[in-house]
């Protein structure tokens, strides 16, 4: 049995989305490992000026694509963000809010803490 994964604040990693599942593993958390290259860590509250960013930089994550059973996000969903995409948004000036409860640890690898709850809906 493993050890539970644990947030940027040090307790127990928090569900981020179970509508619509979301994950690396599709498990509603934003739990990582080996596999998972883009660190999907970030749990990120979606809202039409970052969906709209995030389509222009070649991740289309609105639109439904239901051959692979995803429905499409909208404003006001939960999502795993790749960590680096949530740097670029950041510097960009279009980061959505986030979840540090359901924000797994590993994110510190790339954003500080300081950072992150700047950007904190919990």
């Amino acid at each position: 049995m493993r050890a539970p994964s644990l947030n940027v604040l040090g307790g127990t990693l928090a569900p981020c989305s179970t509508a619509p599942m979301t994950g690396f593993f599709r498990d509603g958390c934003c739990n990582t490992g080996p596999m998972d290259q883009g660190l999907h860590t970030v749990c990120a509250l979606m809202t039409a000026e970052f969906l709209a960013y995030s389509k222009y930089l070649g991740n289309d994550l609105s639109t439904p694509r239901p051959e692979y059973g995803f429905a499409g996000l909208k404003p006001g969903d939960r999502w795993c963000l790749c960590a680096a995409r949530f740097v670029q948004a950041h510097e960009e000036g279009v980061a959505p809010q986030l979840f540090l409860a359901a924000t797994h640890q590993r994110t510190l690898d790339l954003v500080p803490l300081t950072v992150l709850q700047a950007y904190a809906a919990d």
